[in-house]
């Protein structure tokens, strides 16, 4: 068992939790943590370049110049990629940048991404997050406590006072615990789970590793 310090919102050590071997601390594979994060921003790529071939522009309908005779070369349309407010060739087309990845992939991608953290001690679990009321400042003091630049803080469920306190912290993003994913995780420099979501993440990801 991995056996990580507990703290609370003050950042003051309270105790300890046991996490999941399977879980926290797999060994890292660069290849598939990349691969993931490779299909994760693909997905996101909203595909809608398009340009117009010489089909789609109008106009052109008549021959500029008769086919012989004139001395310069032929030419059957002014829509003609060779014309100035003409084609493109070969130009970008709408299309679907999105590859699959195994959800068993996905999982043990994120794994990988939860050892690293816990393997750099970039992983901080907290006994519990709230604020009372939604103010930015009640959320700066908490990652002013931990002393945290660039974080993802992951909670076991919705939290509208700490998730629209926390919104306009540069940095700091915030996550319920089935929303966590491994860009997300690698691209922060630390990761804050409150204890119930790390359990629950434990359990979700260590189900059926063998």
């Amino acid at each position: 068992m991995a056996n990580v310090k507990l703290f609370d919102q003050t950042s003051q050590e309270i105790g300890t939790v046991d996490l999941a071997p399977e879980v926290f601390e797999v060994e890292v594979q660069p290849e598939l943590l990349h691969l993931v994060v490779r299909a994760q921003l693909a997905a996101k790529r909203a595909g809608t370049h398009s340009v117009k071939t010489r089909a789609y522009v109008s106009g052109g309908g008549k021959k500029p110049w008769r086919q012989k005779g004139t001395g310069r070369a032929r030419a059957g349309s002014t829509r003609s990629p060779l014309w100035r407010g003409g084609a493109v060739v070969h130009g970008p087309e709408p299309r679907d940048y999105t590859f699959k990845v195994n959800r068993k992939v996905r999982q043990l991608a994120l794994r990988m991404a939860l050892s690293a953290k816990l393997g750099d001690a970039s992983l901080l679990v907290v006994d519990a997050l709230s604020v009372p009321e939604i103010k930015t400042k009640h959320m700066a003091k908490v990652t002013s406590d931990f002393g945290l630049k660039k974080a993802l803080i992951v909670l076991p469920a919705s939290d509208n006072n700490l998730e629209l306190s926390a919104r306009n912290l540069p940095g700091i993003k915030v996550v319920r615990e089935d929303m966590l994913n491994v860009y997300d995780v690698l691209r922060h420099d630390h990761l804050v789970m409150v204890k119930d979501a790390a359990l629950k993440v434990q359990e979700r990801l260590g189900h059926g590793v063998r």
